[in-house]
């Protein structure tokens, strides 16, 4: 899209003849190269365009618009509009992130939640299912019991249907004519006995071989009740924890995307980090950088304070150090050397940014100047880069009109640095009077 508008303002300055092409490289948007005109010798006959086209080559993209825009005197609304300073886009992009980890904290714990009740779910599921095939064996079992009395009851049925066909035979007899038959009194009696026994006990056995069919019936109807109960218990517990797991996996897909989002961040933060260092290098500009390293400069490997251990030992800003200033910052390190060079160091925690050391100094009655002297702070307030401004401890004074300064944390790494720079510019606190 701005591609478009410069080269519809390219048609404007040059007419259609001038085709005009955009191409932009790095995070800057500058210029790589405006090109060609239908005509070989346009360029060259237009001398002002020409030098325009000399001029953008190494142009920001909208401060290509702003020239234009002066150039032939009308206003255009830039399409893309950048933060005032790297800080501030580092800064929306971190509260992104850390709105972006409450978030997921949140859901974490929500997650936690669901999966637990997933867990309750399941074991009662695994309970349920126990039970189930626990009954459903109970039931196989009956059914079982259930055919093999159905075999004893067709055979005592057979056994019946003999007995009943002999005493039928015999009951063809009268009492008398039995009694006649019989050699005596007593032998009648026992055949009577006899019968009335065969009787007793073809009676017994079909009820008790019926009583037992149903009571293995009524038992088996009871199971597939509690079956049936128990089969829609499963179904409404396996719903409830498919409708958890739904939960927790939308829950899940928040998480992911909230970290994608904090991993994007970081991504541009990083390259944010990037340009506001090559921003700050401007601070050492034509000197030079004499040594760095992790340590140096006396600041302590270990030191314990009421903030907790400190020291170039630990990351940069672990803790606060003795005077309330954070750990390996340019601040915590020209404090250090205050302390160890005179004896003291005012307690400015809460308000030790670099470039309000100089306000600090003078509410407290320290000389502030811009004279640099060895032994002094000397203070860079800063620019959009850089809004904190930057404590460095002046080890010398140069005849070249260059200072050599101590410092810790020039390029946000927490490391020394010795460097030598201009001493323009910069406003000095002078500790020692």
């Amino acid at each position: 899209m701005l591609d478009r508008v410069v080269l519809r303002l390219f048609r404007f300055i040059g007419g259609r003849d001038l085709a005009a092409k955009v191409f932009t490289y790095g995070n800057n948007g500058r210029i790589l190269l405006i090109a060609r005109s239908k005509h070989k010798n346009m360029l060259k006959d237009s001398p002002h365009t020409n030098k325009l086209l000399v001029r953008l080559r190494s142009t920001p993209v909208l401060a290509v618009i702003s020239i234009i825009v002066v150039g032939v005197g009308f206003i255009i609304t830039p399409i893309i509009v950048r933060a005032d300073t790297y800080q501030a886009q580092i800064n929306s992009l971190s509260q992104q992130n850390a709105t972006a980890q409450n978030s997921i904290n949140t859901l974490a714990g929500q997650a936690s939640n669901y999966q637990q009740v997933i867990n309750n779910l399941q074991a009662q599921i695994s309970g349920m299912q126990s039970a189930i095939a626990m009954n459903q064996t109970k039931q196989s079992s009956l059914e079982t019991q259930i055919a093999n009395n159905q075999v004893e009851l067709a055979q005592e049925k057979s056994v019946l249907a003999d007995d009943i066909k002999t005493m039928y035979v015999n009951g063809q007899l009268t009492p008398v004519e039995m009694l006649a038959t019989s050699n005596n009194l007593s032998e009648f009696v026992d055949q009577q006995a006899a019968y009335n026994s065969v009787q007793q006990k073809i009676q017994d056995t079909v009820d008790q071989v019926n009583s037992l069919q149903a009571q293995l019936q009524q038992q088996k109807q009871q199971l597939t009740i509690v079956l049936n109960t128990e089969q829609q218990q499963e179904s409404q517990l396996t719903s409830a924890q498919n409708q958890q797991q739904q939960l927790l996996s939308y829950n899940q897909g928040q998480q992911a995307t909230y970290n994608q989002q904090i991993q994007s961040n970081n991504s541009q933060i990083a390259v944010l980090r990037a340009e506001q260092i090559a921003a700050n290098r401007k601070l050492v500009g034509t000197g030079t950088i004499d040594f760095s390293g992790s340590c140096g400069g006396s600041y302590p490997a270990t030191a314990s304070g009421p903030n907790g251990n400190w020291g170039c030992d630990y990351p940069l800003d672990n803790t606060l150090d003795n005077w309330g200033m954070y750990n390996r910052e340019c601040v915590s390190y020209t404090a250090w050397m205050v302390y160890e060079t005179y004896g003291y160091m005012p307690y400015w925690g809460g308000s030790g940014d670099a470039n309000q050391w100089p306000a600090n100094a003078e509410a407290a009655g320290i000389p502030v100047g811009s004279t640099p002297k060895v032994g002094s702070v000397a203070i860079y307030m800063g620019g959009a880069s850089d809004p904190w401004g930057h404590a460095m401890w002046v080890k010398s004074v140069n005849g070249d009109g260059t200072i050599t300064v101590d410092q810790y944390n020039l390029y946000y790494d927490g490391n020394f640095y010795e460097t030598t720079i201009p001493s323009s510019g910069l406003t000095y606190i002078y500790f020692g009077g």
